[in-house]
């Protein structure tokens, strides 16, 4: 019997030697930016609003600029949207981690044939 195998990688961002900027949270600014609401966002993701809540505060505290503007509730309810910056971020990094993907590719076969 063959044995399953697979060349995985993730890629992150640490500050201070604490994660700050990885796939979950690229997935929550993507959420954000198709649901323009933080609370759909952590829903359509299975995670609280309060993880959510702590996540944007984290990256728009830590961050050079803030990524998420978030709109208190009013007459035409509250809402989130992304930051230029937080928008050239997520772009930044997808298009990184597709050049990573595209590099382990190429290299894949060879690699785990030797494995």
């Amino acid at each position: 019997m063959e044995s399953k195998k697979e060349l995985r990688t993730r890629c992150w961002v640490d500050i201070d030697g604490k994660k700050f900027f990885g796939p979950g949270r690229a997935q929550l600014l993507l959420m954000i930016e198709k649901n323009g609401s933080l609370s759909k966002a952590a829903k359509e993701m299975g995670m609280s609003y309060r993880k959510a809540w702590a996540m944007v505060e984290d990256m728009n505290q830590r961050g050079q600029k803030p990524y998420v503007e978030l709109h208190k509730g009013g007459t035409k309810g509250g809402g989130a949207e992304l930051t230029e910056t937080g928008k050239k971020v997520l772009i930044t990094f997808q298009k990184m981690n597709d050049d990573i993907n595209e590099t382990l590719e190429q290299h894949k076969d060879e690699m785990l044939g030797l494995i």
